[in-house]
């Protein structure tokens, strides 16, 4: 059988692309994987799945969610953050956080630190939902990560704050992000005239914002001149398919939360061919 238009792509990209990214990965990797933010699991090794969510779980505290439909609780500043990375798996990383009951957070991307920054930070807080003392508010805008100004803006708000990157091989990435571009907007140049300045040689074109995202040691170097390694976890989004409950253990510990997202919230959906969050009993 014919290889897909996207398997001829990917081996077209594959070599030269790795070897523009090798020493940019391993300096990456090295770094993020000798920090503090990458705690050893104890969750037992399960099966996961990155989108097509079911139904969560009811959450535990049925007391505390009262309370909200009451007026209760107040609008915070995230104390949290996850910054990274566009097609990382970030939507589903808080879709499965928002199965924690001491985690609320905001649906909608509010891109404040990249697009709404002079709109001040009152607007921002308002964009919040109310929480309990001991719960944590967060919200996800991948676009931080690679805006310059992120780092310091976030830094000015809270150098406090703890922020989330969920990181995956950048060839499958570019890939990824191609497509979603393609199915909005079919009259895009091809995958290999934007990726390549020079197919003959394989010349990787660098400028491409979609390469750029996923050369991680760059963007890493602006926030740790904001943030110490200890207050950045980076989550793999490969490991988010293959290990949900593990990386949520650690998501979760990273967060100082009791460990309640376990593997026993997702089951493997035959007909889907990945495992999903199980639904809510009685719905």
């Amino acid at each position: 059988m014919d290889a897909s238009p996207v398997s001829h792509l990917r081996r077209r990209l594959l070599l030269p692309l790795c070897t523009m990214l090798f020493l940019c990965l391993y300096m990456f990797y090295s770094c993020a994987g000798s920090c503090a933010s990458f705690p050893s699991s104890s969750a037992p090794a399960q099966p996961g799945v990155l989108s097509q969510l079911l139904l969560r779980p009811p959450a535990e505290d049925t007391g505390s969610i009262s309370s909200f439909y009451n007026g209760s609780g107040s609008k915070k500043l995230p104390q949290a953050i996850i910054i990274g990375v566009k097609k990382g798996g970030t939507r589903a990383l808080l879709e499965f956080l928002r199965v924690h009951p001491d985690i609320r957070a905001v649906g909608a991307e509010p891109h404040f630190f990249d697009r709404n920054y002079d709109k001040g930070l009152d607007w921002y807080r308002e964009l919040m939902p109310r929480t309990l003392d001991g719960q944590i508010t967060m919200e996800k805008t991948p676009s931080y990560f690679v805006t310059k100004e992120a780092p310091a803006r976030i830094a000015a708000m809270s150098k406090d704050a703890k922020l989330i990157v969920v990181v995956r091989d950048p060839v499958t990435r570019v890939i990824s992000d191609y497509t979603q571009t393609l199915s909005k907007r079919p009259d895009i140049p091809t995958f290999e005239s934007l990726t390549f300045k020079n197919r003959t040689t394989g010349l990787i074109d660098i400028s491409w914002s979609a390469i750029q995202i996923g050369i991680y040691a760059k963007h890493l170097e602006n926030w740790l001149q904001y943030f110490p390694m200890d207050q950045i976890l980076f989550v793999s989004g490969e490991r988010l398919i293959t290990d949900p409950a593990g990386e949520l253990g650690r998501v979760q510990d990273f967060l100082g939360l009791k460990r309640i997202i376990t593997d026993k919230h997702f089951y493997f959906n035959k007909t889907k061919g990945f495992p999903c969050l199980k639904k809510a009993e009685g719905s």
